[in-house]
């Protein structure tokens, strides 16, 4: 219950940062490396910067340690690995490219306004 507790913490927090797109994907019943990803766009390098930092922050105080994080701002995507909460934010554009929704489009998603 704590993974899809911070992972809604996570996804609480993009939303009121005006990211787009949240979307939270159990992947529990399908996954053995995580339980949750929490998938958002975002519309600027240092949208992607604050928003990563921030939920890197969520992780730390909820007593996960952060695995890693990979990718660039330039490359637009980062990662999160948080262990059973992994976050993925995305320019528009490559999150359309890589299509990590419908890979998981089986498992229980939950869509953020």
């Amino acid at each position: 219950m704590k993974n899809k507790e911070t992972a809604l913490k996570i996804a609480e927090m993009l939303s009121k940062k005006k990211a787009l797109d949240i979307v939270m994907i159990d992947i529990s019943e399908k996954s053995s490396f995580a339980d949750f990803f929490v998938n958002a766009s975002v519309s600027s390098e240092r949208q992607l910067n604050a928003l990563a930092e921030e939920a890197e922050n969520i992780l730390f105080l909820e007593g996960y340690n952060p695995r890693g994080k990979e990718g660039r701002p330039e490359s637009g995507w980062i990662l999160i690995d948080g262990g059973d909460v992994i976050v993925n934010l995305f320019y528009i554009d490559i999150r359309e490219k890589y299509s990590l929704d419908k890979l998981w489009s089986d498992c229980n998603i939950t869509i953020f306004e």
